[in-house]
């Protein structure tokens, strides 16, 4: 199944999405021939009913200006999509959400569950609890974009995939093949030396599954040379000029905490190239 339909998530408070995101969002729609549909949140900041209670501060005045900054934000935002689309010739749609604060991650997993992929940045300086929210509850894979601006339009020439076999690494192969059937080639990595991996069932053997889908595969495998996985898979994707990086999260949720795994969190809060998570 090719990913037609796509969902790309605009913050607007407390700072926007940089725009740089939404022309990488509209370049990868376009790549793959998809309908892109822009959501943004005007979102209402909730203040305690105690907090601050005999205090002189205008706390109502203070929230309504927040609010009008989100309202302007998420319209501006959306206004960019617009004319971003309407010049690569996207298909697209736009939806403007208002929403409390506490509310914005599960009206976006509402969305996302009914999309065939989700696409979204997470700047070092916002909560990574609505990216997370979305990886592991949405049920769909989601393509986290770096927040700083590229130094050249998006292009799909090589896709890299992060294999251990594990059930979630087989689970994130399935869900991208929309993507590396793009691709011109995709480069299979195997860390080793980093945990103990099934030497029964190779790369080798995913490769040949690749293959019959027409993909162009080249296998890698690097030692982990007692460093972070995270650090081993970005230096691997910088070094080898990956365009997308095709990964299962490891991680679990229990109430609002998300519990992730060493590679997730390090290679989400500061992802190198776009990252395709899937759970």
């Amino acid at each position: 199944m090719a990913f037609k339909d796509i969902l790309l998530t605009l913050t607007s408070y407390p700072e926007p999405t940089p725009v740089s995101v939404v022309d990488d969002a509209v370049s990868i729609a376009a790549a793959l021939g998809a309908h892109l549909a822009a959501i943004s949140c005007e979102v209402h900041v909730e203040v305690p009913g105690s907090f601050l209670a005999d205090s002189i501060v205008d706390i109502p005045g203070i929230v309504a200006g927040e609010t009008a900054k989100s309202r302007k934000n998420a319209k501006a935002l959306l206004a960019a999509f617009e004319a971003a689309a309407d010049k690569s010739g996207v298909q697209h749609e736009i939806i403007l959400e208002k929403c409390a604060t506490h509310r914005t991650p599960s009206l976006l997993v509402d969305y996302a569950r009914l999309r065939d992929l989700t696409i979204m940045s997470v700047p070092e300086s916002y909560d990574q609890w609505y990216a997370e929210a979305l990886i592991f509850e949405t049920g769909r894979p989601t393509l986290i974009l770096p927040a700083a601006p590229r130094s050249h339009p998006f292009q799909l020439d090589t896709a890299g995939v992060a294999w251990d076999f594990s059930r979630t690494a087989a689970r994130a192969v399935s869900d991208a093949l929309p993507l590396l059937e793009t691709a011109k080639r995709v480069r299979v990595v195997t860390v080793t030396n980093e945990k103990t991996l099934d030497s029964k069932h190779s790369a080798e053997e995913l490769a040949k599954n690749l293959a019959r889908h027409g993909i162009d595969v080249v296998l890698d495998k690097v030692d982990a040379d007692g460093k972070p996985i995270g650090e081993v898979l970005e230096t691997y994707v910088l070094s080898h000029k990956i365009d997308v990086l095709v990964m299962g999260a490891y991680g679990h949720s229990r109430w609002r905490e998300f519990v992730l795994g060493g590679a997730t969190k390090s290679l989400l809060s500061r992802p190198p190239v776009p990252i395709l998570f899937s759970h």
